[in-house]
């Protein structure tokens, strides 16, 4: 089996006294804090005649809310680099609405997932008469795991999504070796999926006192080893010198390290991030909000080189905002006659800094979440990339904190 079983632990159960910001994690410290938002995980492992595996991908499947379809949230995006895909971007930034489940998977299956979301929408929404006439644009972002997954085996299936997007619950989301971050790599150790969340203290709209929850998700894929820092302490060099040391008495480990240093420094790899609140914020403060995943990405050794596709969506549930209603079964409104949207709220501008602070600092832990809980994994070509060695971090991080 590809996954190398080792202990793991989230952040702040191995360094608990490590600081990751002023605002408490909500109750799972997961995205789906943000009440309405529903995940599912799913991972694909595939070996030929018992051998290791040489597939290991998968999807990650994120509901903005249920009823996706007919109920759009406000959404904003931001690309720090963009040498990855996210499609539907177009869109989201043309009208800043989302009304379509966000899919995250490798750089190969993007068809696959981009299918999948019609299959599962035709299934659920055609008429009488098998017909469809409504306008949905798929959203699926990709980072590329080819180094430890056969990605020309195209293992994803539209059903993965379907199965996915049927599945998806306000569970805590699983982290590491699972969903579309399966067979990630993070600054040259184990990568994948990873989430985290914070609760900010404000008020509603008659003054009273309301906590707001902004989330993240990432699926982390990029990464030099010697910029890994946590807390700001230089633990990638201080790990790597430590590998080298190790690897020149031993020519099978210091072939292997040479081999994932030249292949991941010509290429970089990728990061997606995604933002979920539940304040009430318009597609700017959005667009504002997705930014601020960039300070929590360069605090963990993020510079988004040249190759990295560092994608950043951000969505809010605040609002519910009517979609299909000039095509589909409603055809509520008339498209030429302007008509008003009721009970759309949005924060003041010069209310969000803690939003802001939050949505870096969650984006932050969700990445040393990725890195903890991934597993070592011995992939395609019997490559191998070993997880962050917690009990290391632990030691290394003592003169720190």
């Amino acid at each position: 089996m590809t996954p190398i079983k080792q202990n793991r632990c989230r952040i702040r159960e191995l360094l608990p006294e490590l600081y990751l910001g002023r605002f408490p994690p909500g109750r799972l410290n997961s995205l789906t804090d943000v009440p309405g938002v529903l995940v599912h995980t799913e991972s694909i492992h595939a070996a030929p005649s018992g051998k290791v595996d040489v597939v290991n991908t998968g999807v990650t499947t994120i509901l903005p809310r249920r009823n996706f379809f007919d109920d759009a949230c406000y959404a904003g995006l931001f690309r720090f680099n963009g040498s990855g895909e996210l499609t539907g971007s177009h869109w989201i930034e043309e009208t800043g609405l989302l009304h379509s489940p966000i899919i995250l998977t490798n750089s190969f299956s993007v068809g696959a997932c981009y299918q999948g979301i019609y299959e599962h929408a035709i299934r659920d929404h055609r008429d009488e008469n098998g017909r469809v006439d409504w306008f949905m644009l798929p959203v699926v972002g990709e980072t590329y795991d080819g180094f430890l997954n056969d990605i020309a085996h195209m293992s994803v299936k539209p059903e993965h999504v379907v199965r996915g997007i049927d599945a998806a619950n306000a569970d805590a989301v699983p982290e590491g070796n699972t969903g579309g971050g399966t067979g990630n790599v993070c600054h040259f150790f184990k990568g994948g999926t990873g989430n985290s969340s914070r609760v900010v203290a404000g008020f509603d709209q008659q003054g009273n006192d309301k906590d707001y929850t902004v989330a993240a998700l990432v699926q982390a894929n990029y990464g030099r080893p010697d910029a890994l820092r946590i807390g700001g302490a230089p633990i990638g060099r201080l790990l790597q010198q430590e590998t080298q040391t190790a690897a020149a008495a031993d020519a099978r480990k210091k072939a292997a390290l040479e081999k994932l240093d030249g292949e991941k420094t010509r290429k970089d790899g990728s990061i997606i991030v995604i933002l979920a609140a539940d304040a009430p914020l318009h597609p700017q403060q959005l667009q504002r909000l997705a930014k601020r995943a960039t300070s929590g990405l360069s605090r963990v050794g993020g510079a988004g080189h040249n190759l990295s596709g560092d994608i950043f969506l951000a969505f809010s549930t605040a609002n519910h905002i009517p979609a299909q209603t000039v095509t589909g079964k409603k055809r509520a409104v008339d498209p030429w006659k302007p008509t008003p949207i009721d009970s759309v709220v949005v924060l003041d501008d010069n209310t969000i800094n803690s939003l802001f602070d939050a949505a870096a600092d969650a984006t932050e832990e969700a990445i040393y979440n990725a890195l903890c809980m991934a597993e070592s994994m011995v992939g395609v070509d019997g490559r191998v990339v070993e997880a962050l060695p917690l009990d290391r971090v632990k030691s290394l991080m003592e003169k720190y904190l």
